[in-house]
């Protein structure tokens, strides 16, 4: 369960990064397996981020800026 919080924080820190400039992020998977995204595949991180959250027994929310 600690792995996979730590995957949880990273892949939040690369959503954040890509979404305030950073061009390219990579995150390591559930597979430890390198993966790269850009803003043209930020809805892969994001349900990447969902299914981490789901595999931790957490609440899924709605993705996206708060309105």
């Amino acid at each position: 369960m600690i792995i996979r919080m730590q995957m949880l924080l990273d892949a939040q820190q690369a959503y954040h990064d890509l979404m305030t400039g950073t061009a390219i992020v990579e995150v390591r998977d559930q597979n430890a397996e390198t993966i790269k995204y850009s803003r043209a595949n930020k809805n892969d991180l994001l349900a990447y981020i969902e299914w981490l959250k789901g595999q931790l027994g957490m609440t899924v929310a709605p993705s996206g800026p708060m309105r």
